[in-house]
């Protein structure tokens, strides 16, 4: 059947065919792997979220039951069995399994809370996974009547990764489970080998997140024999197959650990011994020896910086937790002496090995950092680092080194481990410091101040010189570290000549430049953008063509002038006014003529 048809028969909400097309079909095809595939990554599982994909599943079933009109009575509940007569429609089948789908995802719901389920959550996960095992079963054998042949078959696949998937959550009958998880795989294997190339890449991703689980029930039985790196391994890998294995990865591991640590009792440090009498302190210290194979083993090379990050991280808590169990004996140890020495002892040489995998982490960041500083600045698809993050950097590991000096040099008799070791720290904080002034130049001279780059990356060169025979002079000569400085000391020298003839060039053109500045002065200007003006600023010293590093065209005074407020004159209150007897001004009146009796009248 073409791929256009198996979408359109697998569509649930497709009312074009009519119901009595279907029924004389008989026979239904069903992707189902790329169908449930799908889902799941659209709802939520592709971050985990079993809560969304759940919902989603309640509303797909809501919507097909509206549709088919199959619901079940208004008011009072009536069951309405789904047999083999009933399936006149695909969209039938297409309840069965977002049925057993609704009910997976939540029993996987209460599986990742993030304390893990309590006893009464427990057992309605299990509840939950009887009930996805029923309707898997139930969509089986209806595909068997009214599925073609490969729908069949990967409903039989998927009933038996939900039988896999109840045993393996229940921790009994491992070899049916072993069973059914490999009778799945063999189904999916086939499959991979025919249809279309998604479907073919479903399968194998199938195949291969069913190995976890068939490898761990093998163990159960005691066919195989896991090792804690292949359980690290297996845990990095991604599906929703695997949730239910990784839950059970952390005690698996916690358990090898608790094996192994019982045959751990000293932990070894600069040619210390210091006896470890509690077991989770053994257990912790166990876990962060085995995080720490991973970074400096053979294959630390080819592991991303974002995951050894995320390791980095765990060793931390690691140790952290190791240093929490120390304390709380050394609270509970009473007056003993010799048990408070002991417990003091691997305190400090615990936080001491806590310091260096600090210092390893930022120096990673500094390797980070640096490669994103030498890419080109026109690729937008990645932040670019400036020199000025590389010095705070640099910053953190001289303090991380000061830190971890004052560490191991704050006992009474030293052992010469401790002082090969101090002096190690104090050739690294030589290196950082010439690193940090090196970064520190290029920064000044993005900002275009010549003479004070110049001036740090002689400084630069001067203190990677000086690691440079101190490294010659010192026991324990490590060939990458000089060959770093010798680069170091080289780019200095460089960079210095290229700032001083930067700088001389920019000197020959000061009065170019100043020449052209002035000429750009202007009278009239838009005052918004004006800062102030240079007759605002007679009485500092400040440069009289403006700043630099500023695109604004300075400014003498505003022209044409604003309004100035002019104080009007003062008003006079004549107060003698009233008391003054002014002589008669009648005589000087013109006198009217007489007129006559009507005009006066009108007067």
């Amino acid at each position: 059947m073409a791929k256009g048809n198996d979408a359109a028969a697998m569509e649930v909400d497709d009312q074009n065919s009519s119901p009595s097309d279907q029924t004389n079909s008989h026979k239904f095809s069903i992707y189902v792997l790329q169908l449930l595939k799908t889902a799941q990554m659209q709802h939520g599982l592709r971050f985990g979220d079993y809560t969304r994909y759940r919902r989603y599943c309640t509303a797909r079933l809501r919507r097909l039951y509206k549709s088919l009109k199959f619901t079940h009575g208004r008011g009072k509940y009536t069951k309405r069995a789904i047999t083999v007569a009933t399936v006149t429609d695909v969209r039938f089948l297409h309840l069965v399994l977002y049925t057993a789908e609704r009910a997976w995802s939540y029993a996987m719901e209460k599986k990742t809370l993030p304390d893990g389920p309590n006893a009464r959550q427990r057992c309605y996960l299990i509840g939950r996974l009887r009930k996805a095992v029923k309707w898997a079963s139930i969509f089986q054998e209806l595909c068997s009547f009214k599925g073609d042949s490969r729908t069949s078959l990967e409903a039989e696949a998927y009933a038996s990764y939900m039988k896999g998937n109840l045993l393996f959550e229940q921790d009994r009958h491992w070899d049916i489970a072993l069973k059914s998880f490999k009778s799945a795989r063999a189904v999916y294997e086939e499959l991979g080998k025919y249809g279309d190339v998604e479907n073919q890449v479903l399968c194998r991703e199938r195949v291969e997140e069913l190995e976890p689980s068939i490898r761990y029930c093998m163990h159960k039985i005691g066919e195989s024999n896991f090792q804690t790196s292949e359980l690290v391994q297996i845990g990095e890998m991604e599906g929703p197959a695997l949730d239910l294995f990784k839950s059970k990865l952390e005690a698996v591991m916690a358990e090898a650990r608790s094996q192994q640590a019982a045959s751990m009792t000293e932990f070894h440090w600069l040619g210390h011994r210091f006896p470890i009498s509690n077991a989770k302190t053994r257990v912790s210290i166990l876990k962060a020896q085995e995080l720490e194979k991973d970074i400096n083993g053979p294959t630390a090379n080819s592991i991303p910086g974002e995951k050894k990050l995320a390791i980095f991280d765990k060793i931390f808590a690691a140790y952290n937790e190791a240093r929490s169990c120390i304390r709380n004996d050394l609270v509970n140890a009473g007056n003993t002496e010799n048990m408070m020495d002991d417990l003091s002892g691997l305190d400090k040489a615990i936080g001491a090995v806590l310091g260096q995998r600090t210092i390893e982490r930022n120096q990673m960041l500094v390797s980070i950092a640096k490669g994103k500083l030498s890419k080109s600045r026109d690729d937008k698809s990645e932040k670019v680092t400036k020199p000025e993050e590389l010095v705070r950097l640099y910053d953190l590991l001289l303090q991380n080194t000061s830190d971890l000096t004052d560490l191991v040099s704050s006992g009474r008799d030293r052992k010469t481990e401790e002082v090969n070791f101090a002096e190690e720290c104090e050739l690294k904080s030589f290196v950082f410091r010439a690193e940090r002034c090196f970064y520190l130049a290029k920064s000044y001279s993005s900002a275009g101040k010549r003479a004070e780059a110049y001036a740090l990356y002689c400084r630069a060169r001067s203190l990677a010189d000086t690691a440079l025979k101190k490294l010659h002079g010192s026991k324990t000569v490590d060939q990458v570290s000089v060959k770093d400085l010798k680069i170091l000391s080289d780019d200095c020298r460089a960079n210095s000549c290229v700032e001083h003839a930067n700088g001389v060039m920019e000197e020959e053109k000061v009065p170019e430049n100043l020449s052209k500045k002035i000429s750009n002065i202007s009278l009239t200007g838009k005052h918004d953008k004006v800062e102030k003006l240079l007759m605002d600023k007679l009485d500092s010293y400040e440069s009289a063509v403006g700043d630099p590093t500023t695109k604004s065209i300075p400014h003498i005074e505003t022209f044409p002038p604003l309004f100035q407020v002019v104080a009007r004159n003062p008003i006079v209150l004549d107060l003698a006014y009233n008391l003054i007897d002014f002589p008669s001004l009648e005589n000087r009146m013109k006198k009217d003529d007489k007129k006559g009796f009507i005009s006066r009248l009108w007067r």
